[in-house]
């Protein structure tokens, strides 16, 4: 037994050696992300251990003294607490049901069209936006919705309506943020849907056209539940970040006057806990975010391979 053990695994490694042999330009394509995903990604999670001490700069992170639970108990018992979750949770959940689907209907609308150059012509407007930086779109939103010159309120000026202060309006300020995402980012999302569709077998079109299906019929009967696996994995990815939302947009449009609904975890982590310099506290409330983050990907991954049969693994 001990013999044929050794032999498997020499035959194991001879084969694993033929096969870096031959493929060995494939394998050196890997090593820069491998590398990327180990320093940046793997690496820094050694570091969580912050989150259960007092950080002393001059005795380092692995020799600062342990306090337990200590940091998650004061954000915990924090007044804000359910405020900021609160608020992380409705911009999160506004941003998936409203985000989620549109990339969907837009992908399923650009496959209809049957021009090249006006489909073509569309994918670039649709797509081009997804380029802008955060700071660059925090400062178009500005611009068109400033009380004075913005275009929104020049419209409204002219129809002898008031100037509305959409950004100082607490109200508003969700649905400022997750319409302008869906802008930049519903044409990026869309290709991979669009990936999805061109993958759907041509002979189901055939079908749906011999049966005499119109064209909402063979979108819901061929199109639908051929993106249905594609569907489910962009959710539960979505779901599975709810918590970590983007911090700089939100941090941009944020201000005094719509305080109330833009502080969310992240912008509170990095007002209190990093311009404070309290790094353990931040540490401990990104480790909170990142452990609801998992439990949601976990349960929806969960359920969706129930009811589905799609899932992440």
């Amino acid at each position: 037994m001990k013999r044929k053990s050794s032999t498997r695994k020499v035959s194991y490694w001879q084969t694993a050696g033929k096969s870096m042999k031959k493929h060995w330009q494939l394998y050196l394509l890997v090593i820069p992300p491998l590398l990327f995903f180990l320093i940046f990604k793997y690496y820094p999670m050694l570091n969580a251990v912050l989150a259960f001490k007092d950080y002393n700069v001059i005795k380092g992170i692995w020799g600062s003294p342990w306090v337990g639970f200590k940091h998650f108990e004061l954000f915990f018992k924090n007044p804000l607490f359910w405020t900021l979750l609160k608020n992380t949770l409705l911009l999160s959940g506004y941003l998936i049901l409203a985000g989620f689907p549109i990339p969907i209907i837009l992908a399923l609308m650009i496959n209809e069209l049957r021009g090249k150059r006006f489909k073509k012509f569309v994918q670039m407007v649709t797509f081009a936006p997804y380029f802008i930086s955060t700071v660059v779109m925090v400062s178009i939103v500005m611009l068109f919705l400033s009380p004075r010159l913005g275009f929104a309120n020049v419209v409204l000026n002219y129809f002898g309506l008031e100037s509305v202060n959409f950004l100082g309006d607490p109200g508003m300020f969700r649905s400022i943020y997750v319409w302008s995402d869906i802008w930049q980012t519903a044409g990026y999302s869309a290709v991979i849907y669009l990936a999805a569709l061109a993958g759907i077998d041509p002979t189901l079109y055939e079908a749906a056209k011999v049966d005499g299906a119109s064209r909402f019929q063979k979108i819901w009967h061929v199109d639908l539940p051929g993106i249905v696996p594609t569907i489910v994995i962009i959710l539960i990815l979505n779901v599975g970040n709810v918590m970590a939302i983007g911090f700089e947009k939100v941090y941009l449009l944020q201000n005094p006057l719509n305080q109330v609904n833009s502080e969310i975890i992240a912008t509170y982590v990095y007002r209190i806990g990093l311009l404070n310099a309290n790094y353990s506290f931040a540490t401990a409330v990104g480790l909170f975010n990142s452990v609801i983050n998992l439990i949601l990907l976990l349960t929806v991954n969960g359920l969706a391979k129930r009811l589905t049969n799609n899932s992440i693994w």
